[in-house]
């Protein structure tokens, strides 16, 4: 056996080591996340028992009147927006580490969530000038206003990482231009908030902090769309990043159309993570943690288990960071990234000085 032989037997190899076991845990995931979701629809400011919740749900009327509000408004929309936000950066972070071949890597490494960040902050921080005058003229404030800005500038940035993949041969160099786009536009937020007044500047910084509540159910089907969209597509290219795990040459010289693929695949990350940040903001940590943890739980470097369990793990992670967010019992809301990194940047920790390397955490 030659030494590639061997590297690519022993990369294949997670793939027919435990062809049960990893698929066994999925329907624990998924009771998990069955009930971080009931929880999220009883732990708040105002506790509502579980049989209330379920009468709600069944349409039924509760003891109070108030709840089927704080139920169907309020809780049910902001837990399913995290169970499909969590699921889109768990799939979309699995999508970019595999395709970068960096266990660094995040769904955020394109530039996507810097395009959107530059279009709320052109809307936001332009407020009162002739620009800012224009847009509330077409309607264009508010959330709304953030929505449609984030919208167009996450669709700037995919339209530039296509029109990339589609040239670049190397995907090393793909990388670097997502790099640089963001840091050009991290520079041009930065000009706009060295400019603009203490108020604007704080709409802005809210924006940043990232919250799964500002999705209502006029806006649900369109993100609930994207995202199922984003996610079928993935699953649909768990064949191609498996043979991308063995390197572009290897998976080449097993029939792959490597350029194809990974337009194919970014195509998929892009529409998730942009649909992420438009709706909800630059969420944080998922996307980096949620594949490592799959990897260590799973035992496993299969697509076919590691995406569907990524965006199960995804889900949960984002309910249960949304409930510490809440600070249940009162009337404070903590800023959702800094919960998403303060709870996960220990765990990922621990994970990775478990293995013997990054890499091999990365690899499964």
């Amino acid at each position: 056996m030659t030494p590639s032989e061997s590297v690519a037997a022993a990369a294949s190899q997670p793939f027919i080591a435990r062809p049960t076991l990893p698929w066994r845990r999925l329907p624990l995931l998924l009771i998990l996340l069955v009930g971080a979701f009931v929880l999220s629809l009883t732990i708040g400011s105002v506790s509502i028992p579980l049989d209330q919740v379920i009468t709600i749900l069944l349409g039924g009327e509760p003891s109070r009147a108030t709840w089927t509000t704080i139920v169907v408004d309020f809780r049910l929309p902001k837990a399913l927006t995290a169970i499909f936000a969590g699921a889109a950066l768990g799939a979309a972070g699995l999508n970019m580490q595999t395709l970068f071949r960096n266990p660094l890597a995040d769904p955020y490494v394109l530039g996507i969530s810097s395009g959107a960040s530059l279009g709320v902050a052109l809307v936001v921080l332009s407020l009162g000038t002739t620009g800012g005058a224009l847009l509330a003229g077409l309607g264009l404030v508010g959330d709304l206003g953030l929505t449609a800005a984030a919208i167009l500038g996450a669709a700037a940035a995919m339209l530039i990482v296509i029109a990339a993949a589609s040239r670049v041969q190397s995907v090393m160099t793909l990388l670097i231009l997502g790099l640089m786009f963001g840091y050009a536009t991290g520079a041009l937020v930065s000009l706009l908030l060295y400019f603009s007044i203490p108020e604007r500047i704080q709409a802005y910084i809210n924006w940043t902090f990232g919250s799964f509540g500002g999705v209502n159910w006029r806006q649900m089907p369109l993100f609930v769309g994207a995202v199922t969209l984003g996610l079928i597509g993935t699953f649909l290219h768990s064949k191609p990043l498996n043979a991308l795990l063995l390197g572009e040459t290897y998976a080449r010289s097993l029939g792959l159309n490597v350029r194809r693929a990974r337009l194919g695949i970014l195509i998929s990350a892009a529409l998730l993570t942009g649909a992420v940040t438009t709706f909800c903001g630059p969420i944080g940590f998922l996307g980096l943690a949620v594949p490592h943890l799959c990897r260590t739980l799973l035992g496993s470097a299969d697509h076919r288990i590691l995406i569907p369990a990524s965006a199960c793990l995804g889900g949960l992670l984002a309910l249960l960071a949304d409930l510490i967010a809440q600070a249940p019992g009162s009337q404070v809301v903590l800023p959702l990234n800094a919960v998403t990194a303060l709870i996960g940047a220990p765990v990922v920790v621990l994970v990775i000085l478990r293995r013997r390397n990054l890499r091999e955490s990365f690899a499964g």
